[in-house]
């Protein structure tokens, strides 16, 4: 974390408790939960008896800005339990945190009349809070347990300048008309019914059809780049997962077991195992290596219905997964080809920014060599170095099996999301007793990477219809040109043009109907077809038509012109 996030997670949480004491300064028998700062904000819970509005949001903002206009210190006290139970009187939630943390002493906050349970660090005063707002109220179970009482949770961002804060509002504006839940249902991009089930994807034949070319370019990238590609089963039986560990560590977030034939067996919620036993069929030699096996697999994994967001958190996903096997001394070549492959890949999809994050060995609980653990964190360093890109090193961030980078990418309005993971495993090598051949004639065991590089083609579709706001580029759009007629009588003509443009594999269609020419010049523009193709007497007469790209008129060509055009990747818009 850099020094000016260090900061803004400063000011947040302090502003989090400034939205605390004027929940209760409104609402005195209000119970307090938890108010953190976040990544870009921070929220509280309260336990309320009313259900708060926006209107209510208002209020608290003008509570709030009285309060930072009084200048309150932030002052830090300890307590040991009886005294700190006592202090917060009839707040039995933070009671409760209190009992849990059992601890020698306790860290307060106070500032004016509000207390809190807190080890900070916070502001110095409250004046330092320059820009504020609450943005939504919603729900929330206590410490996140449906078994727990539903609270009533209020975000809120702040920071040190009211520019910034402007910029961030008009970002949350743009995000608004990006939503890819709205867009999705507006294209007939995808749809997700309860007949059917919370957090599965009923892809639509618009959606289907960008998901076939995403996936075919994805397939035919992989090809090139020397990867094998595999199919494997949505279900194992349980003793893969006892193997792997699923079942001891992960089935918390695995659906329930089926019977077959006396046997259990899981729905899967990865793929490596069955990569593993792909490898294990057959024994390889050093000469061999590296092995890279590919799938665009889809796994299940059990999300709570309160935590499901559109694409963007499911619970039936298609993971673009690969796992290389290697040699140690490949293992340097191997990251610094991933990476590349990967940047490559996203790059196709017009993102232009990237920061990559390294994990390294935890502190405590790890499997491999600490001699394996060098050798794997040189080589994602060496890589990302190679790359310069910015990136940042998480000390004790890895996983107990292995270190990794992580690649975020930045959208068009300035976004980060997560998406590529390069990641060593040290652990499912040995669990299931991989092992190569090496030039001495011994077994050995081989160095696995783990790789998604879109991370599953639900969650990325989204990302890709907030970025391209549905505008999706030439080569994805279902239909790449919209044939618009000025009157009923140029239809003959028009369907010509449609047959000419089909013939030479382009994807058109002709919107037929009295409608007038402006009517249908909206049409497609709620539709997000890429191009649109206008045909008056005119244009009939010369045997053109006239390209429009949403308000921007191109002008007239041929069809053979706009052939070669689209052939020669010479079609752009704004």
């Amino acid at each position: 974390m850099t020094d000016l996030q260090q900061d803004l997670a400063r000011l947040r949480h302090s502003t989090a408790h400034v939205l605390g004491q004027a929940v209760l300064s409104l609402y005195p028998d209000a119970k307090l939960g938890i108010g953190p700062a976040i990544e870009e904000g921070f929220y509280y819970d309260f336990d309320l008896d009313i259900t708060l509005s926006e209107s209510d949001l208002e209020k608290i903002e003008i509570e709030m800005a009285r309060i930072i206009s009084e200048k309150q210190e932030f002052i830090q006290y300890d307590l040991d339990k009886k005294a700190a139970i006592e202090k917060l009187e009839s707040q039995f939630y933070k009671h409760e945190l209190i009992q849990d943390l059992n601890l020698p002493s306790y860290s307060f906050y106070e500032n004016g009349s509000f207390v809190d349970l807190c080890k900070g660090p916070h502001i110095r005063n409250t004046s330092e809070i320059k820009a504020f707002k609450l943005l939504k109220v919603s729900g929330a179970y206590w410490r996140g347990s449906e078994a727990n009482k539903m609270l009533q949770r209020i975000y809120g961002t702040a920071f040190f300048h009211p520019k910034d804060l402007r910029l961030y509002l008009t970002r949350l504006e743009e995000a608004k008309k990006r939503d890819h839940r709205v867009l999705g249902k507006e294209l007939s991009l995808f749809s997700i019914q309860e007949e059917v089930g919370g957090g599965l994807v009923l892809w639509h034949p618009n959606g289907s059809f960008i998901r076939e070319q995403i996936e075919s370019f994805w397939k035919k990238k992989h090809y090139k780049n020397g990867y094998q590609l595999v199919h494997t089963p949505h279900i194992g039986k349980s003793d893969l997962w006892k193997t792997s560990g699923h079942l001891d560590f992960y089935k918390e977030n695995m659906f329930d077991s089926m019977d077959i034939e006396n046997q259990q067996y899981f729905v899967k919620p990865m793929n490596c195992p069955f990569h593993i036993h792909i490898y294990k069929a057959q024994q390889y030699s050093y000469r061999q290596l590296p092995v890279r096996l590919a799938e665009l697999g889809t796994v299940y994994r059990y999300e709570r219905s309160g935590v499901l967001h559109g694409l963007f958190r499911v619970r039936g996903f298609t993971q673009d997964d690969a796992h290389i096997v290697c040699t140690k001394e490949q293992a340097h070549s191997e990251i610094r080809e991933a990476l590349n492959f990967s940047l490559d890949i996203l790059k196709t999809f017009d993102f232009k920014e990237f920061k990559l994050f390294l994990s390294t060995k935890p502190k405590e609980k790890s499997v491999g060599s600490d001699k394996d653990w060098q050798i794997a964190q040189e080589a994602l360093e060496e890589a990302i170095k190679e790359s310069g890109l910015p990136y940042d090193v998480d000390e004790g961030g890895g996983a107990f099996y292995g270190p990794k980078i992580d690649i975020k990418i930045k959208d068009a309005i300035g976004r980060q999301w997560q998406c590529s993971t390069i990641q060593f495993d040290f652990n499912l090598p040995e669990k299931f007793q991989m092992n190569y051949v090496d030039s001495t004639g011994e077994r050995v065991r081989p160095f696995m990477i783990h790789r998604a590089l879109l991370g599953s083609i639900e969650r990325f579709f989204g990302i890709l219809i907030e970025h391209y706001a549905g505008w999706f580029p030439l080569w994805l759009a279902p239909v790449q040109f919209k044939i618009l007629t000025v009157n009923d009588a140029l239809n003959d003509y028009a369907n010509a043009v449609l047959t000419q443009l089909t013939d030479a594999g382009l994807r058109a269609e002709l919107h037929y109907g009295s409608d007038t020419i402006g009517y249908k010049i909206k049409a497609a523009l709620r539709e997000k077809v890429p191009f649109m193709l206008i045909i008056g007497e005119k244009e009939k007469e010369a045997s053109t038509v006239t390209l429009r790209h949403k308000s921007e008129q191109l002008g007239a060509l041929s069809i053979s012109e706009l052939v070669s055009r689209y052939n020669d990747n010479k079609l752009t818009g704004n």
